[in-house]
C-alpha cells in the first residue's frame, strides 16, 4: 500500500487521496472499531450499495442515503413496503439500485431477527471476528481484498440472509469498521484506531 505525505505534514494511506472527503473518513472513521448494533448495519449497507461503485460516490451521498432511508433504523426500515421502494427508486440522493434496496429491508428484517433472538448484531459480527486484525502492510504491499475470517463473516450473513456481503464486501466492511487494521504501517492512523 502507498502512502502520501499532505500538506498538512501527516502520512496517509494513498486511497483516500486528497479529497477532503475522503481524507476525513480515513483520519476519523476508517479502521476505528465500531461496536454499535445500528451503525454496523448502515455501514454494512452502505459497503453493500458500493458494490461496483467507487466509495466515494457513497460518502458524497450518505446524508442522502440516512434521510432516505430514517436514518438507517432497522426497526423502520424492515417495514418498508413496495411503494416505499418506488420512492426509494425515484431519489436521486441515493445509489438507485432496485436489488439494493430491496435487499436493505430484507437485511433489516434478518437485523432485527438477530436482535430478538440473540446474540445481537454486533456481538455476532465481533465474535467471528475477533479481536482487532492487524495487517503490518508496509508501503508497496498489494491491496487485500479478502481473508478467511471475511470469506466465515459473509458466510454467516448469508446463511442468516443478508445479500450483497460477499468477502470482498465484507472485507471492506471489515476495514471501515476496524475489525481489521489495514493503514499503512507509514500512516498517521496505523495502530490508532483501538
Amino acid at each position: 500500500m502507498n502512502v502520501h505525505t499532505h500538506e498538512d505534514g501527516l502520512t496517509r494511506c494513498a486511497w483516500c487521496g486528497q479529497h477532503p472527503l475522503y481524507v476525513a473518513y480515513h483520519d476519523s472513521e476508517w479502521g476505528v472499531p465500531e461496536y454499535d448494533d445500528r451503525a454496523l448495519f448502515e455501514k454494512l449497507i452502505l459497503d453493500g450499495f458500493q458494490a461496483g461503485l467507487a466509495w466515494i460516490t457513497i460518502l458524497r451521498k450518505r446524508e442522502g442515503f440516512r434521510a432516505a432511508f430514517d436514518g438507517f433504523r432497522p426497526e423502520i426500515v424492515a417495514r418498508y413496503g413496495p411503494e416505499k421502494v418506488e420512492t426509494l427508486m425515484q431519489d436521486a440522493g441515493i445509489v438507485r439500485n432496485r436489488s439494493k434496496i430491496e435487499s436493505t429491508i430484507r437485511s433489516a428484517q434478518v437485523w432485527l431477527d438477530i436482535q430478538e433472538r440473540g446474540p445481537g448484531f454486533s456481538k455476532l459480527l465481533w465474535e467471528i471476528n475477533g479481536p482487532v486484525q492487524e495487517n503490518r502492510r508496509q508501503p508497496g504491499d498489494a491491496p487485500i481484498v479478502t481473508s478467511p475470517v471475511a470469506v466465515a463473516m459473509s458466510k454467516e450473513l448469508k446463511k442468516r440472509g443478508f445479500n450483497f456481503v460477499g468477502p470482498t464486501i465484507v472485507y471492506a466492511f471489515m476495514q471501515a469498521v476496524g475489525m481489521v487494521d489495514d493503514h499503512a504501517v507509514t500512516c498517521h492512523r496505523h495502530g490508532k484506531g483501538r
